[in-house]
């Protein structure tokens, strides 16, 4: 299915390998295409409950490979855009395909997904290796993890959507001070900043990352577990607690007329769940 990644599905639990490893995984256009691909399929099968990313080999990801003939950040340098056209014509091909950051396509789709996303960093996750992770749900890192936003060492700025989703994640002081250094990092750092979660050892990294998803996905509802990651994400944006009160509002109510009643009964009856809904079939009001 993909020329990049590597990928199996077990329990629900899609794991997704940037497979590079001669090449450290270094992030292609190719790269991009498939993870953009992965991330809207696993939204849409119902098979898949949660998706965890790794890296194949001793990295996560060293960045934008920079052995690219041309422009290796894949932008058309006889274009001049402007912020009106960048607006204007977001969705044309001339700006997906010579324009538009590819990893900020990445993040989106990511963003977009309705299944919960793990990053288990095994290694080096450096520029684009670190942004990527920023719109996952949750960092679980190795302690031979490396992590550094590395852009200004290059002159160019941070990517992928990374300027919204670092300082939620660790506070604005943190993020510029990460962004401005460019200095690698090792995991400890990473905890101690709030990006990472935990840090493990690499033998067990990946059976750790299952088992969280696991929590995320046994006896759970699709629907419960999909509208819940977006309202984590999307209703902490809103300008006015009012916005969220709405969409929490329209969610419970859906939920408690289909899953609900089965939890419910569940709960009485001291039984687990088996729940009907599914993520492909969400309520009308989605997205918001």
């Amino acid at each position: 299915m993909f020329e990049s990644l590597a990928w199996d599905l077990e329990d629900q639990i899609l794991t997704l390998r940037l497979n590079r490893p001669d090449q450290l995984n270094a992030f292609t256009l190719t790269m991009a295409d498939d993870l953009v691909a992965a991330f809207t399929w696993a939204s849409e099968d119902d098979a898949v409950g949660a998706v965890i990313v790794t890296g194949e080999g001793r990295a996560f990801c060293a960045g934008m490979d920079l052995s690219i003939p041309g422009n290796v950040f894949g932008l058309d340098e006889n274009q001049c855009p402007d912020l009106d056209y960048a607006r204007r014509e977001f969705g044309a091909p001339e700006q997906r395909d010579g324009i538009r950051d590819e990893g900020g396509r990445v993040s989106l789709a990511i963003f977009d997904c309705k299944k919960p996303v793990i990053a288990a960093i095994n290694g080096a996750a450096v520029g684009v290796g670190a942004t990527m992770t920023l719109g996952m749900d949750v960092r679980m890192a190795s302690d031979k993890a490396r992590i550094g936003f590395v852009f200004g060492k290059l002159g160019i700025v941070p990517e992928a959507c990374s300027s919204w989703f670092l300082p939620r994640l660790v506070g604005p002081q943190q993020a510029i001070e990460w962004t401005l250094s460019g200095e690698v990092f090792d995991a400890t750092e990473g905890l101690r900043g709030g990006l990472l979660r935990s840090i493990h050892p690499p033998e067990k990294l990946l059976d750790e990352a299952r088992a969280l998803a696991r929590k995320f996905v046994e006896n759970r509802s699709p629907v419960a577990v999909a509208l819940t990651r977006q309202m984590m994400w999307r209703n902490a944006a809103q300008s006015h607690p009012m916005g969220a009160h709405q969409i929490d509002s329209l969610a419970m109510f859906y939920t408690s007329i289909a899953d609900g009643k089965e939890g419910v009964a569940a709960f009485l009856e001291k039984r687990d769940p088996v729940f009907a809904g599914r993520a492909s079939d969400m309520p009308s009001f989605y997205p918001w």
